[in-house]
This record gives C-alpha cells, sequence and structure tokens, in this order.
C-alpha cells in the first residue's frame, strides 16, 4: 500500500471508510505506529531518511492476526478482525 498523507500533512492512523488500522513499515522490515511515523514520541521517520530503521517505505491495513508492536513506542496495535490463531477462550454451556 502506497504511503498517503491527509489534508493536514499527517500520515493517518485508520482507513477510511472502515476506520481500518494502519501500520507503516521502514526500510529495515520494522513496524511503526502512526504516531511515530508522524514523528511523535521522538521518532525520527520520514519517506526521506537514509537510516533504513527511519525511512518509511509502506504502509498497510492490520486487518487480521496477533497484535503488531511499535519497534520505536512499544504501542500495541490490535487486528480490527482478531487472531483467527488465538485459542477459544468461551466455554461451551455446561461445561
Amino acid at each position: 500500500m502506497d504511503i498517503i498523507k491527509d489534508e493536514q500533512g499527517e500520515y493517518p492512523k485508520w482507513a477510511w471508510p472502515g476506520g481500518y488500522t494502519i501500520y507503516y513499515l521502514t526500510e529495515d522490515g520494522g513496524v511503526l505506529c502512526p504516531d511515530c511515523a508522524n514523528g511523535e514520541n521522538g521518532s525520527l521517520a520520514s519517506e526521506t531518511s537514509d537510516d533504513p530503521q527511519w525511512k518509511l517505505v509502506a504502509s498497510d491495513l492490520h486487518q487480521e492476526g496477533p497484535p503488531l508492536i511499535c519497534d520505536h513506542c512499544g504501542f500495541e496495535m490490535e487486528s480490527d478482525y482478531g487472531d483467527p490463531d488465538a485459542e477459544e477462550t468461551a466455554r461451551e454451556p455446561g461445561a
């Protein structure tokens, strides 16, 4: 997915319509939350950085799977539809 900016010049947190969670990838394969992609939390991320740890190269939707952890601030990004491989915690009636 291409990296786009919103009307305020920031990388969006959610895709619209739908409100799906967006995460950002760096050249070295790292994952950043939208806040860190936008240079918050002391981040040096940008599309023009010479440092592969900070150079933004793509964004994508986190629709399914385990939470992604931001490599800079540690924020846990939940997927929109959960993790299909997670164990069921619900119990059967009468069990």
